[in-house]
Formats: structure tokens, sequence, C-alpha cells
């Protein structure tokens, strides 16, 4: 983002301060006032559509900066309408329930933290959802906890952790879509460069787990015993049904491109729903491919995790993510990102200072703000270009929003998160803070990549690939 292309030049500390005003109202709505940030941002949006009419910015100039942020993240949200489908087909043909009772099949008493996050992991990844996965079985296992007298606090950081490992790195996830596209880069590669930060951040969080697990415990497993019996009795678990994500996989595998295996997997997907659903039609089809897929089963909890996906469930997300953008464009039309960033220039011509100051940027805006969608919008776009200016690959970005971004939320007690799911499981924030392990590593470990220079990529390493 350069001034030149901003209409005005804007000494640092005026960026600055009309940056801290703007935050800090967005930060005050959702926090305190208890809003969605959909119209904080709106409102943010009409104080710098005011500031720059009193700078004498026109009209068209300023209309021309909405647009232009809002053009950016139209990958994202033709990405974010295939998410959509392909979550509502696969619980309709059984792909996602099967992947939940496979994981509700290696719960045990022994290490019963460790499974508990592997479980998340697991189930988190297959639905792309961290609170969702918090808010069904995250409640199941909290339940279990208490009937064998365990440490809730434990229980929770062990659920929150593997939801979010799961969350960060299913290409069903928002937050992941966001991440990449935001700073465009394909999303398949974005996954396979986070796995460089996130499967270390994995085995350490999996070694604490089982560290801090009893070595037996009374075995009531009631309420997972009902949730496999009810996926059973739905029809919803086959060995075939886990044919859509092998092809997924395969096709990610190959790098071929994120709309063409994601629609892939939603038509191998209705082909097999064909067998897995009663009274399976074109009817049944289109309206759960665009409102969701419900189900019917009776049990609340399964009923809860399994009705998900459509096209519509994505219009929250995409609503803020053209809402932000649009922001970020006013932030660069009126000059505000370009002298933050010219205030900061010489920090940022070191990599592990650049690296450090995206990450603190991000794990600052979840504090500030509370949203973690914002974190990585406000990130990616304030840091895309120094990156480039720096050598790097934009997938150092991307990772960065994700390990500093998106898992940090839960760890902040006022932000949606945090709220959420201290709601949800019944423990405070502060509480199961020291045993959220993955949520906690994956900031320290990229900021280690950042000093180190491990595993950072440098763009004319591309070009010699």
């Amino acid at each position: 983002m350069h001034q030149d292309h901003a209409a005005l030049r804007l000494k640092p500390l005026e960026a600055l301060i009309v940056t801290l005003i703007i935050l800090g109202g967005i930060s005050y709505s959702i926090i305190f006032a208890g809003s969605v940030p959909h119209i904080p941002v709106v409102f943010a949006i009409m104080g710098l559509f005011a500031y720059g009419l009193m700078k004498k910015v026109s009209v068209k100039e300023l209309e021309n900066g909405l647009v232009e942020g809002a053009k950016s993240g139209l990958g994202a949200i033709f990405i974010f309408f295939f998410i959509g489908m392909l979550i509502s087909s696969w619980m309709a043909s059984g792909t996602i329930p099967t992947f939940i009772y496979l994981a509700l099949e290696a719960v045990n008493g022994k290490f019963f933290y460790a499974i508990v996050f592997v479980v998340a992991s697991v189930i988190g990844m297959s639905i792309g959802s961290s609170l969702t996965t918090a808010a069904t079985l995250g409640v199941a296992f909290m339940g279990v906890s208490s009937a064998l007298d365990l440490s809730e606090a434990i229980t929770a950081g062990a659920v929150i952790s593997g939801a979010f490992f799961g969350d960060k790195m299913s290409p069903l996830s928002d937050t992941t879509n966001l991440a990449s596209a935001t700073v465009k880069v394909d999303l398949f590669d974005h996954i396979k460069n986070m796995a460089w930060t996130t499967v270390p951040a994995f085995g350490i969080s999996l070694v604490l787990f089982a560290i801090v697990s009893p070595d037996e415990a009374a075995s009531n497993f009631t309420k997972i015993a009902l949730l496999k019996e009810t996926l059973l009795i739905q029809g919803l678990v086959h060995w075939y049904s886990l044919i859509p994500f092998a092809i997924l996989a395969l096709l990610a595998i190959k790098k071929v491109s994120a709309i063409i295996t994601l629609s892939s997997g939603i038509l191998s997907s209705l082909l097999i729903a064909i067998f897995v659903q009663d009274s399976f039609g074109v009817q049944k089809m289109l309206s759960f491919l665009f409102s969701g897929y419900v189900s019917e089963s009776g049990l609340e909890e399964v009923d809860s995790l399994l009705t998900r996906g459509g096209m519509e469930s994505m219009m929250f997300s995409i609503s803020l993510v053209l809402l932000a953008l649009s922001m970020g464009g006013l932030f660069l039309k009126l000059g505000i990102l370009p002298a933050l960033l010219e205030g900061i220039k010489g920090i940022l011509a070191r990599v592990p200072a650049l690296i450090a100051s995206a990450a603190g940027t991000a794990i600052g805006i979840n504090f500030l703000v509370g949203e973690q969608y914002l974190s990585i919008l406000l990130t990616g776009n304030a840091f895309r270009e120094p990156f480039e200016r720096a050598g790097l690959q934009s997938k150092n970005l991307s990772r960065i929003l994700e390990d500093a971004g998106t898992v940090v939320n839960p760890l902040v007690p006022w932000s949606v998160c945090g709220v959420f799911l201290t709601s949800v499981l019944g423990v405070d924030t502060l509480a199961y803070l020291p045993f959220a392990f993955f949520c906690l590593l994956s900031p320290i470990i990229t900021l280690i990549y950042g000093l180190t220079g491990i595993k950072i990529a440098k763009i004319n390493e591309k070009a010699a690939a």
C-alpha cells in the first residue's frame, strides 16, 4: 500500500490518533455494548467518510476507496459460497458424521485429556468450526469430565486447543479461507505452509495433555455412547461416505485450484447422498445447498452438531469481509495506513522485526477489538506490501494471521470466542487459558521461526522453483 495511492499525505501521529479513535470505537461497541462487529464497522466507515470530507477529499474518491477495498475480497467470497455448500453436502452424504463417529470411538478413560484434544482436533477439522465443535462435543466432554471428577479447566483447554487446531487446518474453515484470500495465497498452499508451525504446536500440546492426564479414570461414557448410537440410527455412518474427503485430499495434494477441488467434493458427496438420504430429490438437494443441512434425530447435541452449512450460513462472514475491506480501502485512500507504515519503516526493514510486528498487530487487534476476522483482515492488508518489499512470500504472512490471529481470540476474556466458550463450557477464560496449550504455543512458535529464519519462504526461492 503506497502513499501515491492515497488522496492525503498524513503525519504518522495524526494517522495513529485516527486509528486509535476508530479501533477504540469498534472495540467498545463489540466488548461493552455487545454489538455484532458489522454495525461498529459501518459507523467507522461513516466516521472515515466524514474525516475525508473535512480534509477536502472528494466524495467520488472516497467511494472509489470503498469499492477498491471491497473488490479485493471477491476471491474469498466465491470460496465462502463453495465452502457453505460443501459443508451441507458432506453432512447429507454422511462424510462429516462418519468422521465424528470414528473420533468418538477413540475416547476412553486413559489419557483422557490427550484423547479429548485429538478427538476435538479431528472433529474441528471435519466441520471447519471451532465454536460448533466446542458447543456440541465440547459440552459432552465437559459432562464426562465432571462425571469422572476430572479438572474442568484442563478439559476445556483440551477441547479449545483441539477445536482451534481443527478450525485452523481445515479447508472448510472461514478463517482459514479468509487468511489465505486476504493476502492472495492459494488455500491449500496456505494450509500446507501452516503445517510447519502447527504440527510442532500440536505435538507439544499432545505431550503436555498426556502428561497431565490421569492414568486411569472411571468408565462412565453414557453421553458419548448416546451420540454414537444416534449417528448409527440416523444411517449417517458409512465407509463410502469418506470418498468425498479422499477426492478433496487427493486434488489438494495435486494442487488443483480451490474452486475445482471444492466443486469435486460437493458433486461426489451429492452422489453419495442419494444412497444415504431417504427421499433424496432435486428439491431437497437445492434446499440444503442454500439453507444448510437440517438434522432431525431428536437428540439436541447431535442436531446442533449436524445442522450446518449452506450458502446462507456464510452470509455473516461475507458481509463482514466486505465491510471490513471497505473500511481498509478508506484507511488506504485517506493515507492513514501508509502513514502508519511510514512511521515504523525503520523497524520493518529487518525480517525478524517485520514478522514480530505482524504477529503483534494480530494479537493486539484481538485484545483491542476482540474479533478474529478483523484481526486477520486489518493485519493482512496492513502488512501485505511490507512483506513483499522485504522479499518474503505472502504465505508467511497468511500463516502469521492464523498463528497470532485466529487461535489467540479464545484467550481474550472479552473477545467473541472468549465470551462464547466461557458461556457454553462453563469455565472462565482465565481458568482454561493456562491449559489451552495449542493456542498459547502457536504465536510463540511463529515468533521463534521469525527470529531464526526457520521455514521463512523468500520470493526468490519461489522464482527458482
